[in-house]
Parts: structure tokens; sequence; C-alpha cells
């Protein structure tokens, strides 16, 4: 105990003589810059349509969900096709500094599989509580509403999408701001529920989710009323989501691992900055695009700058 005590408070003294102000500052500052050049349009049409349809053979957006085991396939393929999101690389930059030294490949393999465990943990209970949420309610979900978005109005789909990330957002810059000693933190004595909790976040994404391709999975399984399909298809969909970041996480842990861990061994205070600086550029990002620019473009607030290819 008394070796931990030590360690924490060598690390913490560490950390007081890096400028905590600076790292917060520029990652905010980060985060406010990728939600004035960030092009929904682009990454989720040219980037997840383009590799939806490929996986799939089809125009992904144009062809009806035929059955279940069509809308199974289609959940997982359209996960995977809107992988790459500020928040799950956020998400997996705070995870990066878990990879582990060891003597061989195969140890640093199965120590980088236990924060994805934990994450999934997190993410898969959630993903599917809501999937048969969706399943039993239906079509009287807000996310199911066609309503046109209008200069001055929210549709309920909108508002959903605000709370949502609003509140995923909050969540990831307390945890950032934490990371930094900056608040108290939950979770500093049970690091593995930290994980977990990344994990909750992940599956929280659906809940507020506008991506086109997700919103037709979600119809479809709204349309079926059955609950057992829609938890199948929102598990699968994040399952689907992080997949290709995991495999990124583990060939550096087979490759980098040890390397990473010496980088960060040296200066134990470079752990939290970099979990800092990777949740607070999310945790604005999220919570200025989905909830401030949002309402400039829905022309409630006077003016939010974005950049004209967006």
């Amino acid at each position: 105990m008394a070796d931990t005590l030590s360690g924490r408070a060598a690390r913490d003294g560490e950390l007081r003589t890096v400028r905590r102000g600076r790292v917060v500052l520029i990652s905010a500052l980060i985060g406010f810059l990728l939600t004035v050049v960030w092009s929904a349009r682009f990454v989720d049409e040219t980037i997840g349509g383009t590799v939806a349809d490929t996986l799939l053979g089809h125009d992904a957006a144009e062809a009806p969900i035929a059955g279940i085991a069509a809308g199974v396939v289609f959940a997982f393929v359209t996960g995977m096709a809107g992988t790459f999101t500020a928040c799950n690389i956020a998400v997996f930059g705070a995870l990066a500094p878990m990879i582990g030294d060891g003597a061989g490949r195969g140890e640093r393999f199965r120590a980088a599989l236990r924060p994805l465990g934990l994450l999934a943990a997190g993410m898969i209970p959630v993903s599917a509580l809501y999937g048969a949420l969706v399943g039993i309610v239906g079509t009287s979900m807000p996310q199911f509403s066609t309503t046109a978005n209008v200069a001055g109005g929210l549709s309920p789909r909108s508002i959903q999408s605000m709370v949502a990330f609003g509140i995923v957002g909050l969540a990831m810059l307390y945890l950032g701001l934490a990371a930094l000693k900056l608040v108290p933190d939950p979770f500093e004595r049970r690091p593995d529920a930290r994980t977990v909790f990344m994990g909750v976040l992940i599956g929280g994404f659906l809940i507020g989710r506008p991506y086109g391709l997700f919103r037709a999975m979600f119809r479809d399984a709204a349309e079926s009323g059955n609950p057992l399909y829609g938890a199948a298809a929102f598990t699968l969909q994040s399952i689907g989501n992080i997949v290709l970041l995991a495999v990124l996480l583990l060939v550096m842990a087979v490759v980098f691992g040890s390397r990473v861990h010496r980088w960060l061994a040296a200066k134990p205070h470079r752990i939290a900055v970099l979990t800092a600086s990777a949740l607070i550029v999310a945790g604005v990002f999220t919570f200025l695009y989905w909830d401030v620019r949002l309402l400039a473009r829905r022309e409630i607030i006077p003016w939010y700058p974005v950049a004209p290819w967006t």
C-alpha cells in the first residue's frame, strides 16, 4: 500500500510540473477546430457509404433490408463503416497507454485483450438494452420521427441527438479533466471501472446517432416489433463500430508494445496527458458539434463558424 501511495504521489508531483492548463487549452482548441472543419456528409456518406456499399455489394442506402439475417449483416457492416468518428478515436486513444510490456508478443497480445474486454462489458449491455427497447416501443420513439428539420425549430430526433451526445461529450470532458487531477476522479481507485464506463459511452452513441445507414437499421428494428432482433442488431452495430480500432490496438500492442511501455514509463505523467488530451478533444468536439453547432444550423442561435466544405 505504501508503495502504491508513494507511486501515486510521485506521479501527481510530476504531473504538477506539467502545465495542466496548457493541456486543457490546447486540447479544447483542437476539439473546437474539429467542429469547424468536420464534414458529417463526407465522413458518413463518402467514407461510410462507400465502405458499406463495397462490403454489402449493393447500395446500402437504397436497398431495403430483406429479413432478420440481412439486418444482422447490415448492422455489423454499417457499424464498421461508421468506425472513424471522433468519439471512437478518442476512446481508443485513451486505451492506447494501457498497452503493457511483456516478454513476448503473445503476452502483450493477451494483455491488450483485457481493456478491450472491459470496454465490451460496458458497451454491449447498453447497445442490447437500447436495441430491445427499440424493438418494443418501435415507431413511437423520437429517433423514428420523419419530421423535417426547419429553421427555428428542432425535430424530435434532433432533440434526442442533442441530449444523448451532450451527456456523452460532457462525461468525456469530465474524465479528461479528472485524468489531470483538476476535478475529483470517481474511478481513481477503480481503473477497470473507468474502461467499462468508456464502453458505456460508446454504447450510448447509438441513442443519439443520426448516421443515415444507422437510421435505416433503426427503422427496420423499430418496425419489426422484435426486441431480440433489435438487441442483436444494435449489439452488432456497436461491435462493428469498434472492431477495426480494436484490431489496430492489438497490432500496436504486439508490434510496438514494449517501446510504447518504455516511453510512457520514462515519464509517468505522459499517460495522464495523453489520456486527458484524447478525452478533452472528444468531449469538447462532441458537445459543441451536437449541441452548439446544431443550434446554429437550425438558426436558433445566430452563428457558429464552419468551413465552407462542411
